[in-house]
């Protein structure tokens, strides 16, 4: 699909699915390289960075195969001429995930050559943190222009003070860990829910894990892991966008299996902002009447906060919204690429620096051509598009199908006249 059209201006009714989550599969994914035998990875969302890693899996020697919305994945045949042999680049590239194969890989066989890893154009994202992590469980690298290469005589247990709750290295160390020789803890760790789900995994595979979802993990090695059947929690990132959909077109929707829980900080915005939230047992039920009320200001942080994912969908309800608004993005650089496409849809937004935006509110977009750079903004810009009067078209949509497995066919679920080519 290159290409969405759409043409908004209608309320949205009805009720959709959420899929698994990308955040949370993806790690749950290169855990399974650790297992010499199957995993069973249940409701996995058929996305594209998926199958990047699918890919990036198979050559290490993985064999993959796909039942309905269950992804099977034997591991017996990686081994160090694998892991050495070198991934696939386009695979290894396209996803910022595929740095997190150093930690399992470096359990698994001691040795492993990765590329440096892709994905959006939303800021730096150094892997620094992850390299001086792993360090610590005495791990040596050598950096070359083609990527890292990493090896160890033997994982052994330490204990890593993180700098910044970072999700990547905090799930690369437990990774490396579980099959490490003693006890690691984590400082500072991630306390984002799709580090619980990794925790959770490798703790049914046989791991020896405490303290997922708080700031410190403390992991205890074991001798090896054993497969598991394992179900992925629906995406929080993907019902928040159809929840601001929602917020920005009008109507009333039911998100089924929603992770509510996990969506808490979101939910209190949108509260804020005007829409009715209500917990239910399907999932979450959403009505928005009105126009959306603006906020002061939206912070984003790291979890509990204010996800930085959901920043730009926010940012197209905002300018909807009565009133003006500041934005203030803490986790990432470089990620207003919405910004000069909103503007063209008629939205008063104006980028003060690379952290800030004002948003004064309008009381209606129109429709314009404009084009995904990355993934959650080109999300944001088809929630102005379900929006906004006429015909919208949101060109690059590979960034899109990165984190969606088929956005279009979800809003015509919810009533949204919407098609992709």
């Amino acid at each position: 699909m290159e290409s969405i059209y759409i043409h908004g201006g209608v309320a949205l009714q009805g009720q959709v699915r959420i899929q698994g989550s990308k955040n949370a599969v993806l790690p749950v994914l290169a855990a399974t390289v650790l297992i010499e035998g199957t995993s069973i990875i249940e409701n996995c969302p058929r996305l594209l960075d998926v199958y990047h890693m699918q890919a990036l899996l198979k050559s290490l020697g993985c064999v993959c195969l796909w039942d309905g919305e269950k992804l099977k994945v034997n591991a017996a045949g990686v081994d160090l001429v694998h892991a050495l042999g070198g991934m696939p680049q386009d695979a290894a590239k396209g996803m910022r995930s595929s740095i997190i194969l150093l930690g399992a890989l470096l359990g698994r066989t001691g040795e492993v050559r990765i590329e440096y890893p892709g994905g959006c154009v939303i800021g730096e994202r150094p892997v620094d943190i992850h390299i001086e992590a792993l360090k610590k469980l005495n791990v040596q690298f050598e950096e070359t222009i083609q990527g890292l290469y990493a090896y160890t005589d033997r994982l052994r247990g330490a204990e890593i003070d993180l700098p910044v709750p970072s999700v990547g290295a905090t799930e690369n160390s437990i990774l490396a860990a579980v099959l490490a020789e003693g006890i690691t803890i984590i400082r500072g760790a991630a306390r984002e829910p799709e580090v619980v789900t990794l925790c959770e995994f490798l703790s049914a595979c046989g791991a020896d894990i405490t303290g997922g979802g708080s700031s410190t993990i403390i992991i205890k090695g074991v001798e090896k892991l054993s497969g598991a059947q394992f179900r992925i929690p629906g995406d929080r990132i993907v019902a928040g966008t159809y929840l601001c959909a929602c917020m920005a077109a009008g109507g009333e929707v039911l998100l089924k299996e929603a992770p509510v829980e996990q969506m808490q900080a979101v939910l209190h915005v949108a509260e804020q902002m005007g829409a009715c939230c209500q917990q239910a047992k399907e999932g979450l039920y959403v009505q928005m009447h009105e126009r959306p009320l603006t906020l002061e200001k939206l912070v984003t942080q790291p979890y509990p906060g204010f996800p930085t994912d959901m920043q730009s969908p926010f940012l197209s309800v905002l300018t909807l919204a009565k009133g003006t608004c500041i934005i203030e993005e803490n986790i990432f650089e470089n990620r207003f690429h919405t910004v000069p496409y909103l503007q063209a849809m008629g939205a008063a937004v104006q980028q003060t620096d690379a952290h800030h935006v004002k948003v004064s509110g309008v009381e209606e977009l129109h429709g314009f051509t404009v084009s995904a750079k990355e993934l959650r903004g080109g999300a944001a810009l088809v929630i102005a598009g379900t929006a906004a009067k006429g015909e919208t078209v949101v060109d690059g949509c590979r960034f899109i199908e990165r984190g969606y497995e088929n956005i279009c066919r979800d809003l015509r679920e919810l009533g949204v006249r919407i098609y992709g080519v």
